[in-house]
């Protein structure tokens, strides 16, 4: 299992990594209400939720921890995001956030 201090990295505000979702996406030939629809799966959030957290400068440990209700198949996501192996994170926070 991969552990390691991520304190720094949950106080980012979701708002200035989303775009960077859309870009990678977009980029993909994918949309960006593609995007938000595996965010609201993943989260339990909805539009007015987003729209609310990226004005707020919301950051990702308050995203996560807030969210009304992470999938319960989360645990089923596989692969690898920025070269490390999902499954492989100790750390539940971090895992969602990958």
């Amino acid at each position: 299992m991969i552990k390691k201090d991520n304190s720094r990295f949950y106080q980012i505000a979701f708002s200035s990594v989303y775009p960077h979702y859309i870009t990678k996406a977009e980029k993909k030939d994918r949309t960006a209400a593609e995007v938000n629809e595996i965010i609201f799966w993943l989260t339990g959030y909805n539009q007015n939720d987003l729209d609310r957290i990226l004005a707020d400068k919301t950051n990702f440990q308050d995203f996560f921890e807030k969210a009304p209700q992470i999938n319960p198949n989360v645990n089923k996501i596989k692969g690898v995001i920025c070269g490390y192996r999902v499954e492989d994170i100790e750390e539940e926070l971090m895992q969602n956030i990958r």
